[in-house]
């Protein structure tokens, strides 16, 4: 391991807004997000693998009313969200270093209001289905921890990725789509429901000409 990582990792282990195995907080807060992480009790908005946190920060600044916790298992990227927020000055922005797996370890049933997945890896081999964030082993962790009514996006540049998330959607029972678009600039009614904010991966893809692809779902 390089001297720079392990430099940011002892960085990781003294920020307070990280949550990660071998602190006391890790698997200690469902439940009590509110009540013992963040300084104000608001409705809690999470990003599944969010990357450099540049999403999760996006909407944490946009948002001061609401609370942000992204969630990825790469400590490194981790840090540059957590160093994101820092030099802006957020306090009701967190991160969680874990597996997607393992969301029913560390939230309460109910406790999310939103989940945003975005630019996720697309696990276009068929083997690797199971493994995509809106397959529906997921979907049934989301729908145990996000409040009745609770709202998931997704924003991809996988067509194939957002064709398999639509059916799986559409074919479980209880959950209605809201909101699609395979063309998400093309469709600026829909712009203010997906947020202008970009990532690296968005700001690459457009510049390719590749349409993002937008879909928003409840699933009870």
């Amino acid at each position: 391991m390089s001297r720079i990582k392990l430099v940011r990792f002892a960085e990781n282990a003294a920020r307070p807004e990280i949550v990660e195995p071998g602190k006391d907080t890790y698997q200690q807060l469902a439940g009590r997000w509110n009540e013992a992480f963040f300084p104000a009790a608001q409705p809690i908005t999470l990003e599944m693998g969010c990357g450099k946190g540049e999403y999760t920060v996006g909407l944490a600044a946009r948002y001061p009313e609401r609370n942000f916790l992204g969630l990825d298992i790469k400590g490194e990227r981790i840090w540059r969200g957590s160093t994101r927020a820092r030099e802006q000055e957020l306090t009701n922005v967190g991160f969680l270093r874990t597996q997607a797996l393992t969301l029913l370890a560390h939230f309460a049933p109910g406790e999310l209001s939103e989940i945003w997945i975005t630019f996720p890896d697309p696990r276009p081999r068929l083997g690797d289905a199971k493994r995509r964030l809106t397959a529906p082993r997921f979907l049934d962790l989301y729908q145990q921890v996000l409040r009745p009514g609770g709202l998931v996006h997704l924003k991809t540049d996988s067509e194939a990725l957002f064709d398999y998330s639509l059916e799986t959607v559409r074919a479980r029972p209880g959950a209605t789509v809201l909101a699609h678009t395979k063309d998400l600039y093309a469709t600026p009614e829909l712009l203010p429901h997906a947020e202008d904010i970009q990532t690296h991966y968005e700001r690459r893809y457009r510049s390719e000409g590749i349409p993002i692809k937008y879909l928003q779902f409840q699933l009870s």
